[in-house]
């Protein structure tokens, strides 16, 4: 029997739905978490350049990963609600958003941690770094905007604008250490080259970039229906619903 995937485009379908997913994907990220920094930290050798600090690319390099995989996400979402007029896509995109700059700032804090042994310095104008940075702000301009705005739906509108244009930031990250002379290495994965790293550390790589995923989606469905009873508090479900609680 085939599944209407389409009713949980409302509000309150995905509420539930929603509801019933969470603790699969937290129970996911939890195990991959700790397989990822066990394979990491304990099984992955040991570099032979960098000794045992490089083993902090287990969580730099997934949550790099995530930022912009998230801000594509987010503003993929952002567009289709800008573009369709529907109220949970851009409720999602609004509720990717702090996960998306928590990423940031991880990839921000551990790239320091990273560099201060391998370059000598904590910080640098580097263009990856930079960019990087960029895209910590255009997270946080995105809340702010929406923050700001009374009206959710204008509010949808003005952050999807800002979600749309930020986007040509993303494949400046990516593509910064092609296009211009950085301190920075080249990417740790490429999808047209052998991995240059032993088999193990591309494993904990992938596991912690997996797990980062699934914490990531459990994150954005918790804060999605947070969201839904926020602006549908007004509607007969919601009061049915807070009626049941009180019952409990």
């Amino acid at each position: 029997m085939a599944i209407n995937w389409y009713k949980y485009s409302s509000p309150a379908s995905f509420y539930f739905l929603a509801g019933k997913m969470i603790p699969i994907f937290i129970f996911a990220a939890v195990i991959l978490l700790i397989a990822g920094l066990y394979i990491g930290f304990f099984v992955a050798p040991t570099d032979f350049q960098q000794g045992e600090a490089y083993r902090i690319i287990f969580i730099h390099v997934p949550a790099a990963w995530m930022s912009m995989f998230l801000y594509l996400v987010m503003a993929f979402w952002a567009g289709i609600g800008l573009a369709f007029n529907t109220r949970l896509s851009s409720m999602i995109a609004t509720a990717i958003a702090p996960t998306g700059a928590m990423f940031t700032f991880i990839a921000l804090w551990t790239g320091a941690l990273w560099g201060k042994p391998m370059w000598g310095t904590w910080w640098v104008w580097d263009a990856r770094l930079t960019s990087e940075l960029i895209l910590l702000f255009l997270y946080i301009g995105f809340m702010s905007l929406q923050a700001a705005i009374d009206d959710p739906r204008r509010a949808d509108k003005a952050g999807a604008v800002i979600a749309l244009v930020g986007v040509v930031n993303i494949p400046i990250i990516y593509f910064s250490v092609q296009w211009w002379n950085t301190l920075h290495q080249g990417a740790s994965v490429s999808l047209n080259q052998a991995p240059a790293m032993a088999t193990t550390m591309l494993m904990g790589m992938l596991v912690m970039a997996l797990a980062s995923w699934m914490y990531s989606i459990a994150m954005t469905l918790m804060r999605t229906r947070v969201i839904i009873l926020e602006r549908e508090r007004h509607t007969a479900w919601v009061a049915d619903l807070r009626d049941k609680e009180k019952i409990r």
